[in-house]
């Protein structure tokens, strides 16, 4: 089977952890990066332009995957994400050959699921989000839009994630907690009861 071309928007570090992931993957073949201030080549990837380049870039290539990371804010992802949306893109969704996401669930576009996460039956995590590193959600979970599930992070059976929130690494969501919008879970933080939005965690 021909391989996908995709190009990546981001040139920091979790754009290195995202071509790992995608390079394990055989449908997809990463053409090159966008980022306004890197010009070094990342980990053999060529930059091939700014912001500016993006419209011809996505005219040529069209698949994108947004290789900004997200710690706690969601902005310049979700700015990006509107920028490449309005220039034509489609956000395939990326899953690592090492990770477990269930047929019973649905991952919306533009997400990326790392290296030993798990996806659980009957969960639906909204678009651009990050699923990172040997994190779990459980079964009949619902991820909002724009989120981050940090490293390690556990969130258990039931859960409702609100859109733009970041869950830190090794954070503990109880079964069936309601957690809000824009909401921050700090690392290694236990969320044992519903949490408002725009509550930050510590």
């Amino acid at each position: 089977m021909k391989k996908q071309k995709v190009i990546l928007i981001g040139a920091g570090g979790h754009c290195k952890a995202c071509i790992d992931v995608i390079e394990s993957n055989s449908m997809y073949e990463i053409v090159g990066i966008v980022d306004n201030n890197v010009k070094d080549d990342i980990l053999g990837y060529p930059i091939l332009g700014t912001d500016e380049n993006l419209k011809d870039l996505i005219k040529q290539y069209r698949n994108v995957c947004i290789t900004v990371g997200q710690i706690k804010s969601p902005e310049v992802r979700k700015r990006l994400f509107t920028t490449a949306s309005q220039l034509g893109a489609s956000f395939p969704t990326f899953i690592s050959s090492r990770a477990y996401v269930s047929k019973y669930s649905t991952i919306g576009q533009g997400c990326i699921v790392m290296h030993g996460a798990t996806i659980q039956a009957n969960s639906i995590v909204g678009e651009n989000c990050i699923i990172n590193d040997h994190s779990l959600v459980e079964h009949d979970c619902t991820v909002g839009r724009n989120c981050h599930i940090s490293t390690g992070a556990l969130i258990n059976g039931g859960v409702s994630v609100g859109d733009d929130t970041f869950i830190g690494s090794r954070a503990v969501i109880f079964q069936s907690v309601s957690i809000g919008e824009k909401v921050v879970v700090g690392a290694g933080v236990v969320v044992k009861e519903n949490i408002a939005d725009g509550v930050m965690l510590k």
